[in-house]
């Protein structure tokens, strides 16, 4: 009699745990590294919100997270760049229409080692380092010395090319027709970019500003020469007067309904974009956050 019951209580168990499963719902989230902390950040938060709707956070670049979005492998992609034309044609083929959320702005910092003497570089001066073909190859072509930079050759650190970072900087500073330079130090994610220009007096990088530390320098931005130098900012990301600001998105595949709409209403809210804005990012929208 005791082995049938406790089989009886084993087997009930197990159908309430089946139940709550079922119950859960899950949210795939995937794409751009620069948004992977923030979106991890939205997804802890939202959990308190609504404890039955997990949301499964991976980074892995925009060019991944677009990829799912395509194939209908996620309910949001990431991103740190527009979606291309060749990606919405590739995604209605398959019967999905992709729907752009902005979720955010961000200042694409300049960083370069602190001992670097360097206070502003120019747009032209980024192309003529990164870019194919490009003259600037010593920080002595600039007119500075770095300390403890030997030969003075400038170290390029930059993005993988599935990185949305990547194909921002590509577009706003070396232009769409031109490629960027052989022998750059292409990094797997943002907080790389910083570390390696951190420890590296020699280097340059480019980066979100969220990933800004203590230990490192970051570089005013001028259109060209002759403007002044606006430093990377939240308020001249909002206000766009910092060149090199860009919209961070999410997309969906068509218009988002059920327990996805919720989260994205709720990301959208003020209480998820003072979320961004605590993690060094600007709001999509002015919000005024409790301290």
């Amino acid at each position: 009699m005791k082995k049938i019951l406790a089989v009886a209580v084993a087997a009930t168990a197990l159908v309430a745990l089946n139940s709550v499963a079922e119950a859960r719902v899950m949210i795939q989230n995937k794409g751009s590294d620069t948004l992977v902390n923030v979106a991890q950040a939205w997804a802890e938060e939202y959990q308190k919100v609504k404890p039955d709707v997990a949301i499964a956070v991976t980074g892995g670049g925009s060019g991944t997270g677009l990829a799912a979005l395509i194939n209908n492998t996620v309910d949001i992609a990431n991103a740190s760049r527009d979606i291309k034309q060749k990606e919405i044609d590739a995604a209605k083929k398959n019967g999905i229409t992709p729907v752009e959320h902005v979720v955010g702005i961000d200042a694409l910092a300049v960083y370069v080692h602190a001992s670097n003497p360097m206070d502003t570089i120019t747009i032209p001066q980024l192309a003529e380092m990164y870019g194919e073909g490009g003259k600037t190859k010593k920080w002595s072509d600039l007119g500075v010395t770095v300390p403890e930079c030997k030969d003075q050759k400038i170290i390029l650190v930059s993005r993988q090319n599935n990185s949305g970072t990547y194909a921002y900087f590509r577009e706003r500073v070396l232009g769409e027709k031109r490629d960027f330079v052989m022998g750059t130090k292409d990094m797997h994610g943002s907080k790389d970019v910083v570390d390696l220009v951190e420890h590296t007096p020699c280097a340059i990088g480019y980066s979100g500003l969220a990933y800004a530390t203590p230990g490192i320098k970051m570089l005013k931005v001028a259109e060209k020469a002759g403007d002044p130098g606006i430093a990377p900012t939240m308020e001249a990301a909002i206000n766009k007067t910092y060149p090199i600001a860009r919209s961070l998105l999410m997309y969906t595949p068509g218009e988002p309904k059920g327990e996805v709409k919720a989260y994205m209403d709720w990301i959208k809210s003020d209480v998820g974009q003072c979320i961004i804005q605590d993690k060094g990012y600007a709001p999509a929208h002015p919000v005024t956050c409790k301290k």
